[in-house]
């Protein structure tokens, strides 16, 4: 519940302790889980003091046990162990302190583990954070390697040894974390970003040696997968062995059995690549120069062909044929000239033959009235009516007289 305070009306630090204290024994006896970084068994002492921390955050609980609860299971606990413990929390008045008083100690036996890891694989695999689609290409000649590794290990000597002798130019930007134990995790999540964040790093490594089921669990923990997943940089999970397959190597955009695997799917080996380049060099060299004696063939068949061995040989062999036709077409034409020059001639004679003015050439004559009409009969004209006469050479005047 709340406490009424001002600054009129302050509570005592004894109070504010003894509420805590209250506060807390409400809570009752919980199942804790957690790993054992410092453990205290003094001798004689009726009391033993060990450290249970969260391995995947910065956070840690001191607890107390009796000897016999300990001595149930000290032949299996020691520091690095997971434990699960029945405990009541409890407020140490006096100095403000917490810590847990347990009654029972359970270690955390392998089939546990690998069941909670396959749960929490299903779990983040429906949440798509393993999908194909998600993975990263990695680049072919990366300028500079993100390397997480433990300090002076030999994961860290088989990266840069075997990647320098592939590729001797290539960089490394080296960060040194645990890769085990209670600080594992968080140094290694933060290595990862760290990498991430920097430009120049083209793909990231994360590698370790191989170790036990214990040893190898902060490379499954949710919160360094998740930090992997966001990553925008492409990540390798080196970690173990062929047989090992830790939770980090689903997320990751490449997978390398082992460390040394890790550098020689990252980094291109130099032989190898100038031996490729070598032999395309020689395959273009002899396309080019198929090519150039294709041409060449095609180029001297060309030149052999008559047409091109002696150009005016098609003009002079059509020179003949074309005089001839051109013979015969003069032909032709004087031919149509002059059959239509009779015709024209035949036509103009009997046009002649047929026309007026030669039948008055033969001494007739046309009358013709005052509006130009012909006469026809006698009845068409009356007595004194002036007419014009047209003859051959001419024509006059007339009147009819009767």
């Amino acid at each position: 519940m709340a406490v009424n305070t001002s600054p009129e009306s302050p509570l005592p630090v004894g109070e504010v302790s003894r509420l805590i204290g209250g506060w807390i024994d409400r809570l009752g006896a919980v199942w804790v889980e957690g790993q054992i970084t410092q453990l205290s068994r003094r001798p004689g002492a009726g009391v033993v003091f060990l450290t249970l921390r969260d391995p995947s955050y910065d956070v840690s609980v001191s607890v107390t046990c009796y000897r016999q609860v300990f001595d149930a299971v000290a032949d299996v606990v020691g520091e690095g162990t997971r434990v699960v413990v029945h405990a009541k929390p409890e407020w140490y008045a006096p100095r403000g302190q917490l810590s847990l008083r347990a009654a029972e100690i359970k270690p955390v036996g392998v089939g546990e583990l690998l069941a909670r890891l396959e749960q929490l694989k299903k779990a983040l695999a429906r949440e798509g954070l393993f999908a194909p689609e998600r993975k990263k290409p990695l680049p072919f000649l990366p300028r500079l390697i993100g390397l997480v590794c433990g300090r002076a290990s030999a994961a860290e000597r088989d990266v840069l040894e075997n990647a320098r002798r592939r590729w001797p130019a290539v960089r490394f930007e080296v960060r040194n974390v645990a890769v085990q134990g209670v600080h594992a995790v968080p140094q290694v999540v933060q290595a990862v970003k760290e990498l991430d964040e920097l430009d120049a790093v083209d793909v990231i490594i994360v590698a370790r040696g191989g170790g036990s089921v214990e040893d190898l669990l902060p490379f499954s923990d949710e919160q360094l997968v998740r930090a992997v997943a966001a990553c925008r940089t492409p990540v390798v999970s080196a970690i173990g062995h062929e047989p090992d397959n830790p939770l980090l190597d689903h997320v990751a955009d490449l997978r390398a059995s082992t460390p040394t695997d890790a550098a020689k799917k990252v980094v291109p080996d130099v032989g190898e690549e100038y031996e490729r380049v070598r032999l395309l060099r020689d395959r273009a060299r002899r396309c080019v120069e198929a090519l150039v004696e294709r041409e060449e063939r095609g180029l001297a068949h060309a030149l052999a062909r008559p047409s091109m061995e002696d150009p005016h040989r098609m003009v002079d062999e059509r020179a003949e044929q074309v005089a001839s036709l051109l013979d015969r077409g003069r032909r032709s034409l004087r031919h149509a000239l002059d059959r239509a020059d009779s015709e024209l001639t035949h036509t103009h004679a009997r046009v002649v033959a047929l026309s007026p003015a030669a039948t008055l050439r033969r001494g007739y004559a046309v009358l013709q009235r005052a509006d130009g009409q012909a006469v026809r009969a006698p009845g068409e004209v009356a007595a004194g009516e002036a007419l014009r006469a047209r003859v051959a050479e001419g024509e006059f005047s007339v009147r009819v007289d009767a």
